[in-house]
């Protein structure tokens, strides 16, 4: 039996009268793409990030399988393990690429700091790693030293994910990683994600509204209406036969857009 890469267990969370999460539970395994879907303020990004350990949940907790194998809950890590295990062994990317890239440092000394983090100081071995993370998501090698305010939406995108996966994660969050892009850029993002997460095994937790997104990137997805998982199962047989009536009403929407 695979052991469960992370495990979310009765996480609930509130601000005020409002319900943002209400005992939700699921287990994630390596390799594996979740997609939590859902209107504005269904509660996708709050359970977003609860799992990724940047709120604290009011209860249930995170559980979380190291590299050495040991599963620990989030919540006892200390800080600088969890400062590590953020810098390494997982990325997340931002829907404003601004939140997830250093603006007034480097496309290079972007993706170079997550590999100092692990302890490199070799600048020529920094260097070239860059490069290639560079050619990897279709921007120009001779792009290195400039400064992602130079680069359009798309590119600061793809220069995004590039920072996250040169450490060679298990996990990615992604949050709206399409959003607030034209529809053409949109789909050459999608592709390149979809080929990352093939090529590297990647298993991701992706939070979008637009459920073609969900369908391309996603083994499973979660469907969420007011804080609660209203359902949940493979992404195909979800979104082709959708048995909640809140789920319906979604698909149908798509269908008749």
């Amino acid at each position: 039996m695979t052991t469960p890469l992370l495990i979310a267990d009765g996480l609930s969370k509130r601000y005020g009268a409002i319900q943002a999460c209400r005992d939700i539970s699921f287990e994630l395994v390596e390799s594996e793409a979740l997609a939590i879907v859902g209107e504005s303020g269904s509660g996708k990004t709050t359970l977003l990030h609860l799992i990724a350990g940047l709120l604290a949940p009011d209860a249930g907790a995170v559980r979380y399988r190291l590299r050495d194998g040991a599963m620990r809950d989030l919540a006892a890590l200390t800080e600088s393990e969890r400062r590590a295990l953020m810098r390494t062994d997982w990325g997340f990317v931002h829907q404003d690429s601004t939140r997830g890239l250093r603006m007034n440092v480097s496309a290079g000394g972007n993706i170079g700091e997550r590999l100092m983090a692990l302890g490199d100081r070799h600048y020529g071995r920094i260097r070239g790693c860059a490069e290639q993370w560079l050619e990897r998501v279709e921007i120009a090698p001779d792009r290195l030293d400039d400064r992602p305010s130079t680069y359009s939406g798309g590119m600061r995108q793809r220069l995004q994910i590039a920072r996250n996966l040169v450490t060679s994660p298990r996990l990615v969050f992604m949050d709206e990683p399409t959003g607030g892009l034209d529809v053409s850029v949109q789909a050459r993002l999608l592709d390149l994600i979809r080929g990352l997460i093939a090529d590297m095994g990647l298993a991701v937790v992706l939070v979008t509204h637009d459920l073609s997104v969900a369908r391309l990137l996603s083994n499973r997805i979660l469907v969420m209406k007011q804080g609660e998982v209203v359902e949940s199962g493979l992404t195909d047989r979800v979104l082709d036969d959708p048995q909640a009536p809140y789920t319906q009403l979604l698909v149908s929407s798509v269908l008749a857009a």
